[in-house]
This record gives C-alpha cells, structure tokens and sequence, in this order.
C-alpha cells in the first residue's frame, strides 16, 4: 500500500501547545502539546479520518496538489471596507 502524505497547519495557542488543522480533510482537527506531540496526534487525527471514509465507502482525498503560500494586507480599520468596494 502506498504511503499518502497530508499537509498540516500549526497554530501555536496562547496557553501553549498547538491546534493542527489538516486542509485536505475538512474538519481534521487536533492538537498537540508540543510540535512533536502536534505531529503524533495528526497522524492519530488522519487515521482515523481515513478510516471513517473507508467505512463509509467514500474515496480518500489526495493532498498532492494543495499547496500553501501566504498574502499580505494592510492593517488599517479601512481594510475589509476597501476590499469589498
């Protein structure tokens, strides 16, 4: 079987630790006390979401065409007006 590999976004928490959030399996959320725990607890979290759609009979989404960048936008009170103008 082949291997299948999944993007994840950490977003460090305030009180510590990390929410893990997997884009390609919406609702695939979890987290982890550290970065190490965060990774443990993904792979934890994508099991047993792929297990779900298994049992379920629908198809396992691939993730090998996602990708992540990042965009810049000002910070000024007039920003979500401006964008909708």
């Amino acid at each position: 079987m082949k291997n299948l590999r999944y993007n994840i976004l950490l977003r460090p928490e305030p009180e510590g630790g990390f929410t893990v959030f997997v884009p390609a399996l919406p609702g695939c959320i979890t987290y982890g006390r550290n970065l190490s725990d965060a990774r443990k607890m993904a792979k934890d979290a994508i099991s047993g979401y792929l297990v779900s759609l298994r049992k379920h009979g629908e198809s396992i989404p691939s993730d090998s065409e996602s990708f992540m960048t990042s965009i810049e936008i000002g910070n000024s009170r007039n920003t979500r007006s401006a964008a909708y103008a």
